[in-house]
């Protein structure tokens, strides 16, 4: 009999929905029963493409022994952290101090039935080894403890609490924005570069975009030299390594070694957007075809496996097929060579280190490229375009094999704001490279969440087999609401200026706090939890502060509306503390201050659509990240005063700089010339 979870949209509650554990979903079901029984609460958090979530249930949600244990001892609620972050951000904290440890997942936390943690861990094996102890004993004692030891649990209960309340962060609007932050942020993050290897710090090694976009776009506007560095050497070899896909595109979660060759093989949508986007830029920067090779494919993978008949994106992959991690990505040099004749077999053993030992668990090899395709030519006296070919044939041959393997689980939830993420990421590398199927994407994956998870002017968090649910997060409509300035660069329509408003007072009417400045993570009219986070630091995604903040003082110029600039500087003023104590955590936000000193320049060009197409060009040359451009046709009506510019003869460009524009522009090389000069 198939217990609660099988009535869930979320695949990883659904995948234990066959467990002999009596589980629950959150919900006020579960939280009635363990008041009314004074039963403590076994909390499971994790997300379907978590490998040691699968072991963890493998060893013990799957067992009836443990299970009966389970069932007798708790009220068992399991949670995907990806349709419930609030949770998931919650249970993280208090399992760091409660154990003075990061966190992860499996987390599993132990609760009072008023919901506050006195126990936690991460994943448990079933049998006592490497210095934990076996789950079932753990339950046996985590359930004496809770009988013989209540006062005391209530008393650790009500101090972990508070100090939760503590964490929060405080500051006043007197506080002075003092842009040095963005100074002391990158030079904390080249202490961090690797430079051998590329990336902050050591392994495992993630992605970390938000900070090397700071990287990038500091390092240009201020000719900083070592902090584009920093951008461009890591992304060239994680696109070298094996965090990235290289037969079908697209990255992993992160390298579990420093020199980014053996992933944890995880590809999550939320690392994918952004990356694209970076990659695009960094191609403006360095005009590395690498670059622009890693954009193509990336979207080419998102179009091909990301995106749903109806148009939103899905999930993620999980690293696992058929119980084993990485097995449908890992190659033995038997099989390679048997698909691929002698020549193809000579380029692509070179290339990606075929010819060495093998890098995976001592008997396979996950592909990299360990030398450039120039090198390999070289060795092999070959003219470097048959390379190419050679290369080129190979790749198809192998990724068409691999097609034909078991394929790792998807999740095929569509989240708001990781779609928020993707849809940003497709439109701007679409508007910088040109493609017009990229954007023709993220449109379809607008449209849908336009008309799927905005219902009554608000926004839903997920949504899955016809049902959408779940009150959206400040994620959400951050994210969606920066996505939407992408897109009106792309392709300006009034309708989604229109829809980017809605959304920014939404936030300011639902999430801010209007005492203190900043925005909650979840809503006035959210669920009461034990805690409400009100995160500003970067993590796998980045700040929902961070992105409200810069795209409040965006869309604040761009429609001249104060309300959003002021919101975006008590934001700024509350963080500020924080940032000055650790500035590298801080990077979309720190992007924003910077904004906050120097907003951006702003071109509006106004005419008939068909005479637009040399403007784009104009205004797409070179990596201008601190200006903003709308084409708006001639014909678009009721637009905010700051974009309605005067209507004249043929295509003009006008050029602002806060409340000050320069003298119109009528030839698209001299506007090329001006933003130029802007940055």
């Amino acid at each position: 009999m198939r217990n609660r979870l099988a009535y869930e949209t979320s695949p990883y509650l659904q995948q234990h929905a066959d467990n002999p554990v009596d589980w629950f979903p959150w919900g006020e079901e579960a939280l009635r029963l363990a008041r009314e029984q004074n039963k403590p609460i076994l909390l499971s958090v994790g997300y379907s493409a978590c490998h040691w979530c699968h072991v963890m249930a493998h060893e013990s949600f799957e067992d009836p022994e443990i299970a009966a244990l389970m069932n007798r001892l708790f009220v068992n609620i399991k949670v995907d952290r990806e349709e419930r972050p609030d949770l998931d951000q919650i249970y993280q904290s208090a399992h760091r101090m409660l154990t003075q440890r990061n966190g992860g997942w499996p987390l599993t936390m132990f609760l009072a039935p008023d919901q506050k943690p006195f126990f936690g861990g991460t994943y448990f094996p079933k049998a006592a080894r490497h210095n934990l102890p076996g789950f079932d004993d753990l339950l046996e004692r985590i359930a004496r403890a809770y009988r013989e030891q209540h006062d005391a649990i209530v008393a650790q209960n009500d101090e972990l609490v508070s100090v939760l309340g503590r964490t929060l962060p405080s500051s006043s609007a007197s506080v002075q924005l003092d842009a040095s932050v963005v100074t002391s942020a990158l030079e904390e993050l080249k202490d961090l570069f690797d430079r051998v290897h590329g990336g902050l710090g050591r392994a495992p090694k993630f992605p970390h975009p938000a900070e090397l976009e700071l990287c990038l776009r500091e390092g240009a506007l201020r000719g900083d030299a070592q902090a584009s560095e920093v951008a461009t050497f890591t992304l060239r070899k994680m696109a070298e390594g094996g965090i990235y896909d290289q037969l079908g595109g697209g990255f992993c979660r992160y390298s579990v070694d420093e020199f980014w060759t053996i992933p944890h093989f995880e590809k999550m949508l939320y690392d994918n957007g952004p990356l694209l986007r970076l990659y695009a830029d960094a191609w403006l920067v360095t005009s590395n075809p690498l670059f622009k090779t890693v954009c193509e494919e990336t979207a080419g993978w998102v179009m091909r496996e990301m995106q749903s008949p109806e148009g939103g994106y899905y999930s993620s992959f999980d690293a696992d097929s058929e119980h084993e991690e990485g097995k449908f990505y890992v190659w033995s040099r038997e099989h390679a060579s048997a698909l691929l004749d002698v020549d193809e077999y000579a380029v692509a053993s070179l290339l990606y280190g075929l010819d060495q030992p093998p890098n995976f668990e001592g008997h396979a090899w996950h592909l990299r490229i360990v030398q450039p395709l120039t090198q390999v030519a070289a060795k092999l006296g070959l003219p470097e375009n048959t390379a190419q070919a050679l290369l080129a044939s190979a790749r198809r041959k192998l990724f068409e094999a691999r097609e034909q393997r078991v394929r790792p689980g998807r999740d095929d939830k569509i989240l708001t704001a990781w779609n928020a993420l993707m849809i940003y990421g497709m439109a701007h590398a679409s508007r910088v490279l040109g493609e017009p199927s990229w954007l023709e994407s993220a449109d379809r994956a607008l449209s849908f969440m336009r008309a799927t998870l905005w219902k009554d002017g608000r926004l839903l968090a997920t949504y899955k087999d016809g049902k959408a649910h779940l009150n959206a997060y400040l994620d959400d409509y951050a994210f969606l609401l920066m996505a939407l300035l992408e897109l009106l660069q792309a392709r300006f329509r009034k309708e989604d200026l229109t829809f980017a408003s809605e959304l920014a007072d939404v936030l300011l009417a639902q999430f801010e706090d209007q005492e203190h400045g900043g925005f909650f993570f979840t809503s006035h009219d959210h669920e009461q939890l034990i805690f409400r986070p009100k995160p500003g630091h970067d993590n796998a995604t980045p700040s929902g502060n961070g992105v409200a903040a810069l795209a409040l003082q965006r869309l604040g110029h761009l429609a001249g509306d104060s309300r959003y600039l002021e919101a975006a500087q008590r934001t700024l003023q509350l963080f500020l503390p924080q940032m000055q104590e650790h500035p590298g955590g801080f990077s979309t936000l720190s992007v924003a201050l910077a904004e906050y000193h120097q907003p951006p320049t702003t071109v509006i060009v106004r005419g008939a659509r068909g005479s637009m197409e040399p403007w784009r060009e104009a205004l797409a040359q070179g990596y201008t990240p601190a200006s903003l451009g709308l084409l708006i046709d001639m014909d678009e009506k009721g637009l905010p005063t700051t974009l309605d510019k005067p209507l004249r003869a043929g295509v003009n460009a006008w050029v602002c700089r806060g409340v000050n524009c320069l003298a119109p522009i009528d030839d698209p090389s001299a506007l090329a010339r001006e933003l130029g000069m802007v940055q």
